[in-house]
């Protein structure tokens, strides 16, 4: 299965008898930033339920789910499996519950969290998954357009600029099989 990843952050609502589950998802590198805003924001939340699926250097998901005072296994894990079965890596869910005053039971649980965070994910806009690497290239100040142009074609980002003696040194970012298929010449 190919990896997939939000380009931006999805929210949605669900309610099961009376609660209310406001789903998240986050790209992972805004996740503990999302997570500790919606905290302050829903201080009188009863649960702030997470999921994350990251990737490592070796291309193997770490996944880490956290049920925040719900039962052992109803709600991190069942959010968890959710993003697993959608391929989905580098991000996270925040499913935030407001007790409605009906207990749902261990299964009413795990379909409530399930839930919330399919309807996050149907909603939305995933994309191609691509480790994101970082590369040093140089151009002399004649060629320094051209290098300029090639990495814009590329769809890399200059990330940092500096201007030497002898020419210009960019520092790029860009998805690692993009960069690996058309490499930037390094002049100098």
């Amino acid at each position: 299965m190919e990896h997939v990843t939000p380009a931006r952050e999805a929210t949605a609502e669900l309610e099961a008898k009376g609660s209310r589950f406001l789903a998240v998802l986050v790209p992972v590198a805004r996740f503990e930033d999302r997570l500790a805003e919606i905290r302050r924001d829903h201080r009188k939340a009863s649960h702030h339920v997470t999921a994350t699926r990251r990737m490592a250097e070796t291309d193997a998901p770490l996944d880490h789910a956290s049920d925040d005072g719900e039962p052992a296994g109803t709600s991190g894990m069942p959010v968890l499996k959710t993003l697993m079965g959608a391929g989905i890596v580098d991000a996270g869910v925040i499913v935030t519950r407001y007790f409605g005053g009906t207990k749902l039971g261990t299964g009413g649980l795990a379909r409530a969290y399930s839930g919330a965070a399919t309807l996050a994910i149907e909603g939305a806009t995933l994309v191609p998954w691509h480790r994101i690497v970082t590369r040093v290239v140089k151009a002399g100040f004649a060629d320094a357009s051209a290098l300029e142009q090639r990495t814009e074609s590329l769809g890399l980002r200059v990330i940092e600029r500096t201007f030497t003696e002898d020419g210009v040194t960019l520092v790029v970012r860009g998805p690692e099989a993009q960069v690996a298929q058309a490499p930037l010449p390094e002049y100098g």
